[in-house]
Parts: C-alpha cells; sequence; structure tokens
C-alpha cells in the first residue's frame, strides 16, 4: 500500500453486522414489523462455498444512519443446544458459564433522543419480545431484549458527550490491561495499580515537554 495511506483511517463505520437465524419468519417480524427496520437487500446463494456448504439466504435490514443489519439462513441446517435458554445457538457455552456472559455478544442501535428510546419500549412493549430492562449506564441509558434468534439487542441514547479526558482514561485503561495481561498477571487491581504508574509517567512526561517549551520562549 502507498505510504500515503499507511497513518489514515480509511474505515467509514459499519457496513452491515451479519448473524446466522434458525427462524427467518420471527426474525422479519422483529426488525421489519416491531422496530420498522425495512428490506433492504437479499442474497439467493445456490452453491456458493466449500463442497456441502447448505444453499442460504442472505438478507438485509437498513438499521439507520447507512448501516445494515444481515442475517443467513442456511435450507436444511438445524439448530443445536438448548433452544429455550436466550443466547447464540452457533456459540453455546458450557452450562456453567453464566448469563452475563453469554449476554456480552449482543448487538447494539444508536438512537438520538429518549423520546425515540421510549418509542422503541413501546414497539417492543407492545410485541412478543418486550423490553426485558432499562439501565440508566455512565453515559447512556439503555433498553434491552432478545430477538428471536436469542441474540441480546441492545437500543441507547447517551446522556452527555464523552470528553476526551475520557477519552485518554480509556486509551491508558486499555494500555494497562494490555500490559498486565501480557504479563500473566491480570486482575482488576494489577490493571488499577498499572494505570497509575502509566498516569505517573505521562504526567512526568507532560512536565518535562512543558518545561522545556518554557526554556525555548
Amino acid at each position: 500500500m502507498s505510504s500515503q495511506y499507511s497513518e489514515q483511517h480509511l474505515s467509514r463505520g459499519v457496513d452491515h453486522a451479519a448473524f446466522p437465524t434458525f427462524d427467518p419468519v420471527g426474525t422479519v417480524t422483529f426488525y421489519r414489523d416491531v422496530l420498522k427496520f425495512p428490506v433492504v437487500h437479499s442474497i439467493c446463494a445456490a452453491g456458493w462455498g466449500p463442497d456441502k456448504h447448505p444453499d442460504f439466504i442472505h438478507f438485509f435490514f437498513d438499521i439507520g444512519n447507512g448501516d445494515r443489519l444481515a442475517f443467513f439462513y442456511y435450507f436444511g441446517l438445524q439448530p443445536y443446544g438448548d433452544q429455550s435458554a436466550p443466547g447464540d445457538s452457533w456459540a453455546r457455552f458450557d452450562e456453567d458459564v453464566p448469563v452475563f456472559f453469554r449476554n456480552s455478544r449482543h448487538l447494539a442501535l444508536h438512537v438520538d433522543s429518549e423520546e425515540d428510546l421510549l418509542e422503541y419500549r413501546r414497539r417492543l412493549d407492545d410485541s412478543q419480545w418486550p423490553c426485558e430492562m432499562q439501565v440508566m449506564h455512565e453515559t447512556i441509558e439503555s433498553i434491552y431484549t432478545h430477538d428471536p434468534n436469542g441474540y441480546m439487542v441492545e437500543i441507547t441514547r447517551a446522556l452527555r458527550p464523552v470528553t476526551p479526558q475520557e477519552d485518554l482514561d480509556a486509551q491508558l485503561t486499555l494500555e494497562a490491561l494490555c500490559d498486565v495481561v501480557s504479563a500473566g498477571d491480570a486482575s482488576l487491581d494489577t490493571l488499577l495499580a498499572r494505570k497509575a504508574e502509566l498516569i505517573v509517567d505521562k504526567a512526568v512526561a507532560w512536565e518535562r515537554e512543558h518545561a522545556a517549551l518554557e526554556v525555548d520562549r
């Protein structure tokens, strides 16, 4: 690749996120009829992929802002695992794995206002997939349900803008996390201790930089 692109952020966001479904009727009803996301594209695929790859339908919903949500329905393929429990049937975990870990795989959709959020809650509560919880997080408010495939769906609104200071805090947190995981000593305590060290290091570097600027003036 040309050097002019080497440092550029070329992504323009999500084109689509895709999941398998064993229940295309329920999936269309949930996303098209309840959430009002129009169907915008579909692919009828026969003989695609390697040997013994089943024929499938690949269909897309417009979820706003140019983003799409897509599903695969494979003909003749049956679900497996405990279908009574919410969760991705293609990524079943051991029964001892807690529900919160299963639900870490989810789709989050953004809305602009409390009014929009409550409208989606109304639509869900009027359907067979009612809102399961409404949570006020640190900077967002969200409602949650499970779609007909067992995938957790979150609809969220921002309570306030995220500040540059919070962006920096996130960068330091992830740097500390990578450090303690790489060292084989990962815990919340070791992460916070390493993060404190990074804060001190960056503060010292900042002071040196600004002291040098003062000398140059």
